[in-house]
């Protein structure tokens, strides 16, 4: 176990509700008291993934998140993702692990239903979010269940997407065009439509663009919603952290999106980085955060320690900062290889047992690739364990 503390020093930063006193009182530095592998859930998205039964659905994937529906069920939702059967091991390099076909399928987006019970059961049709235009994408991130409309009883999943469109280098990932919002039925988790929420295609320089929807905290009716920018991809050790806040039952709503400016929230307004000074502190290209009592807590990578092996955290008494830290907070557990582990993403719903939550222990996953851009691909495909999801669960308390 790695025992970490987060800065045990309060600097100040209350909620920007105006109570700062009170929220101030209830914030405290928090303490990752230790961590261990969360095999269960590893070893199920393996299970799920190698069953040769299945021959349309989800055999790996990164950006992990995760949603709890209303009956209990969970939704999963991933970026880039393979499809197709895999073959059990030897591979065709010999090897002693499961691989896919070289022809896979490769789609943008996909959305994976595990039951209340934690068992992977379904792949929903792929890519569940369109592609927008020829060379551009859709990639899912951060998503919650609200009302269809601010005090409605009707309930829907709202899913925030990343857009994204076809580049060169540095851009191998995709140049950042703008921030959208799905809107799911219930319960039957159908697309009922995409509404644009933010365009940045008017900003020159794609390495300042932000993206919203990285990670959601709710708090009070509110939705805070955090973005960053691509800082690392015009070499930049670090990128920003941003964060938008909307009221409950408006997420698909563009006009009720309030962006944080470093002096107050305002609607249509270019925000300010409440995290990151482009050298030392900032973030990873993706993070995650969570409320615990008062305080809120970061998760990400490449932020003032080792790059893409090292999970990094920050605390902060409001969404807007100031954020204190990094710390370390644990050496992601990886396999053998040119490998990188990246997008640590929190899962609050989920308990340390994998299953609910409420038993105060915190299970982050993190993603897995192939750290060399140039066989990545061959890589992938012979080897169908690194392409997915690892799992730790991490024990939180709060220091005072």
């Amino acid at each position: 176990m790695l025992v970490v503390a987060l800065t045990a020093v309060l600097l100040g930063g209350g909620r920007d509700t105006g109570d700062r006193g009170q929220a101030a009182a209830r914030c405290a530095p928090h303490t990752v008291a230790g961590w261990s592998a969360a095999d269960r859930l590893t070893a199920e998205f393996a299970r799920y993934g190698d069953d040769p039964a299945r021959t349309d659905d989800w055999t790996g994937g990164d950006g992990t998140h995760s949603l709890r529906l209303p009956d209990g069920r969970l939704l999963w939702l991933f970026s880039d993702t393979y499809l197709g059967p895999v073959h059990a091991p030897p591979n065709p390099a010999g090897e002693s692990h499961p691989w896919r076909d070289a022809t896979a399928p490769l789609v943008r987006n996909s959305a994976v239903v595990m039951t209340a019970g934690g068992r992977l059961t379904a792949t929903l049709p792929a890519p569940l979010f369109p592609d927008p235009a020829p060379q551009q994408w859709r990639w899912p991130v951060a998503a919650r269940v609200e009302p269809r409309s601010p005090g409605a009883a009707e309930r829907v999943v709202r899913v925030v997407l990343w857009t994204r469109a076809a580049g060169q280098a540095p851009w191998i990932y995709g140049v950042p065009l703008a921030t959208e919002v799905a809107t799911l039925s219930l319960p039957d988790l159908r697309v009922e439509g995409i509404v644009r929420v933010r365009d940045e295609r008017a900003v020159a320089d794609p390495s300042r663009r932000v993206l919203f929807g990285t990670t959601l905290v709710t708090e009070d009716g509110w939705s805070y919603v955090f973005g960053g920018d691509d800082g690392q991809a015009a070499a930049r050790p670090v990128s920003s952290a941003f964060v938008a806040r909307v009221p409950e039952g408006s997420l698909a709503d563009p006009a009720a999106w309030e962006y944080w400016t470093g002096s107050g929230w305002a609607a249509g307004a270019r925000p300010a980085a409440v995290l990151g000074d482009e050298w030392r502190t900032g973030v990873g290209s993706a993070f995650s955060v969570v409320r615990r009592g008062g305080t809120y807590v970061l998760f990400t990578m490449a932020a003032g320690t080792r790059g893409l092996t090292d999970v990094t955290s920050y605390w902060a008494c409001s969404p807007t900062g100031p954020w204190h830290g990094p710390a370390r907070v644990l050496t992601a557990p990886l396999p053998p290889g040119e490998v990188a582990a990246y997008n640590p993403q929190a899962h609050p719903e989920l308990g340390g047992d994998g299953l609910s939550g409420g038993d105060g222990r915190l299970v982050l996953s993190y993603d897995v690739n192939w750290l060399r851009t140039t066989d990545a691909s061959a890589q992938l495909s012979g080897n169908a364990t690194l392409y997915r999801p690892r799992f730790v669960t991490l024990r939180l308390r709060p220091d005072r």
